[in-house]
């Protein structure tokens, strides 16, 4: 039969337990157990104690039994549980995710990597964190190497900055192949605690392509669906930015390095209307053209959850978006000098080159 240890306690002993048992900066855990300490001297049984106190038996035996033995020290700090926990190298944990693959993927995760040094995901995840690692992350890029890349970039951020007198800049492009969507099952409705549904796969129903024109000046946007991109679509749309424009205006017209932009016979029609300056994007160089923006909204705010079930119904579709854009357009303003956009392609490409000669060696 076991007998619980017993506690006999010197003055100044019971001084410091009853001050701890008394004081409100105690951590509960030093608390409680000081007063197990305390009870114990006193000659009560262990089950005594737990009913009193509300704890279990096994918990009261465990802490009398530690001071019993170690004193004030075995109360005052838990003993470690089990195997120490594993540390991590940082230096090595960074090489590693940085430097190397694991076998049959191309970036490493949080369970990948703690298999590989065995320790928990939560601590890789912790010291990547710490040391600014993200590898399920991937940023895409396109450096132009247009070589007139300066003179394009100067020339349209000039349009933008500080645009000619009694003439109009617009940014203009197509959008191809966009798609008439119908959903095959019914979604159910945005509600309180629940967000719109919709399902994941689609029918199509038929394309067409959007030409838009982006007027710098008040954000006004000429657009024109149809069937085809060619560049029979391209001057048809052009005849129509003619029509819908003052005849007393130079237009400059932005736009980019397309073949269609290009032929002999916009070419021919150009030289015929004088009043059109056409303006090229860098290559590899869209994000130049403001328009983009026009046809990102246009994608978010009306196409990408629409539900569609012919081409027809698509091009009403976005013929009311820019009817309703043009009520209250709203111009997007350019801020960036040629310069800044000038020196963070610079860096851009200095970072690029040393990572290639670094690959080469």
């Amino acid at each position: 039969m076991r007998v619980a240890s017993e506690i006999v306690l010197t003055d100044d002993e019971r001084e410091a337990l009853t001050k701890l048992a008394a004081s409100r900066l105690t951590s509960v855990r030093l608390l409680q157990r000081a007063r197990i300490v305390l009870l114990a001297a006193e000659g009560m049984l262990n089950q005594q104690i737990a009913e009193q106190l509300g704890i279990g038996r096994i918990q009261v035996a465990r802490w009398r039994g530690r001071y019993a033995q170690m004193r004030f020290g075995g109360i005052e700090r838990d003993l470690p549980r089990g195997a120490p926990p594993r540390k991590v190298d940082r230096a090595q944990l960074v090489e590693l995710t940085t430097q190397t693959q694991p076998e049959a993927a191309t970036h490493w995760s949080t369970r990948k990597m703690a298999a590989k040094l065995g320790v928990h995901a939560t601590t890789i995840a912790r010291h990547w964190q710490a040391a600014g690692l993200k590898p399920h992350v991937v940023r895409g890029f396109k450096v132009s190497r247009d070589p007139k890349f300066v003179e394009k970039l100067e020339d349209i951020v000039g349009l933008y900055m500080a645009p000619p007198e009694h003439a109009l800049v617009l940014c203009c492009d197509e959008k191809s192949q966009v798609q008439a969507l119908d959903r095959t099952q019914p979604g159910l409705p945005l509600k309180k605690g629940r967000s719109a549904t919709m399902t994941h796969d689609y029918k199509r129903n038929g394309t067409t392509t959007l030409f838009a024109a982006l007027n710098v000046l008040d954000g006004q946007v000429i657009g024109q669906c149809q069937q085809r991109h060619t560049y029979a679509e391209w001057l048809k749309f052009l005849k129509k930015v003619d029509r819908e424009t003052p005849k007393d205006k130079t237009l400059h017209l932005i736009a980019d390095n397309y073949a269609t932009h290009k032929h002999p016979a916009v070419q021919e029609w150009l030289t015929q209307h004088p009043r059109f300056v056409m303006h090229f994007t860098p290559t590899s160089a869209s994000w130049l053209n403001m328009v983009e923006r026009f046809f990102r909204d246009i994608t978010t705010e009306r196409l990408r959850r629409g539900v569609l079930t012919s081409v027809p119904e698509l091009v009403a579709a976005i013929d009311e978006y820019i009817a309703h854009h043009n009520t209250q357009p709203k111009p997007f303003i350019w801020t960036k000098s040629a310069r800044d956009i000038l020196q963070k392609v610079i860096r851009a490409n200095n970072r690029l080159s040393s990572k290639q000669n670094a690959a080469l060696h």
